[in-house]
């Protein structure tokens, strides 16, 4: 086996186990096992859990983020870059729905208030579409004057339950359903 082989092994194996059993159901070993590497190997490409961890979050972000800016409305009005975003987070979630689980037991765990964290207060300076559509849109007045944590709050949270509930099985997120969801998140943030 390759050693980028071996890696994307590890990676699946810990995605799946993390995102069925939680951080704390999938132990080293455990990985080790459905990768079919030694455990040994896992520390030549990770320095420790904690960095697999945090690797994993990393590169499902970049894939969700390069997901979100192919064919980005960059010109286009506030309104509708946040349409793009808002579907495009859905799109991207339900047809990854073991990057969405994932995605939760971080975001839920010591390590996402870590990033959400530094994220919100320490990303001076860095490129987020996100944090840039905040930003154009309280500049334009198109977006209510709320906190950054609020924003993000009224703006993207009703999406993430609601896929949640999609993965679930408790609601079919379907296209009808997704515009409603993203114009109903609008509606609470424009102006």
């Amino acid at each position: 086996m390759a050693k980028q082989d071996k890696r994307d092994c590890i990676i699946l194996a810990a995605i799946d186990l993390i995102s069925e059993q939680g951080f704390h159901g999938a132990s080293m070993s455990m990985i080790s096992e459905k990768a079919g590497v030694g455990i040994g190997t896992i520390y030549r490409y990770f320095e420790n859990r904690d960095a697999l961890i945090r690797t994993m979050y990393k590169e499902k972000e970049e894939r969700l983020v390069t997901f979100l800016l192919a064919d980005y409305p960059y010109d286009r009005p506030v309104r509708e870059c946040f349409f793009h975003v808002g579907t495009g987070v859905i799109d991207y979630f339900v047809r990854n729905p073991i990057d969405f689980k994932y995605s939760e037991q971080f975001h839920h765990s010591p390590y996402g208030v870590e990033h959400r964290r530094n994220r919100i207060f320490a990303s001076a300076g860095k490129p987020d579409i996100f944090i840039d559509l905040y930003e154009r849109g309280t500049a334009q007045q198109v977006i209510r004057d709320l906190s950054l944590v609020a924003f993000f709050n009224l703006a993207f949270a009703p999406i993430i339950w609601t896929i949640r509930d999609h993965v679930l099985g408790f609601v079919d997120l379907d296209a009808p359903l997704s515009r409603k969801l993203v114009e109903s998140c609008w509606d609470s943030v424009k102006i």
